[in-house]
């Protein structure tokens, strides 16, 4: 079941990214899931999901905030191939 959380933001949060009340809630969600997933604290699936958008919609999300799609160090792909 769906949790309703109430924010209070100054007038000018809207006009600062140029959005309707709705957008900038939508945009805000998305912010956050985009660098809960940066900081590998959710999944893909769960920061979509908590975003309120499919995977692919995430995955093209992270292209624009410019966050890795894939959360793999060099030298843990780098050992995954020796491993191989």
């Amino acid at each position: 079941m769906p949790v309703r959380v109430e924010l209070e933001l100054p007038d000018g949060a809207f006009s600062a990214l140029r959005a309707t009340p709705d957008q900038f809630v939508r945009e805000l969600l998305l912010a956050a899931a985009v660098k809960w997933y940066e900081t590998e604290q959710l999944s893909q699936s769960k920061a979509a999901e908590i975003a309120g958008v499919s995977r692919r919609e995430f995955i093209d999300a992270l292209a624009r905030y410019k966050v890795p799609i894939f959360q793999t160090t060099p030298e843990e792909l780098e050992a995954e191939v020796k491993r191989g």
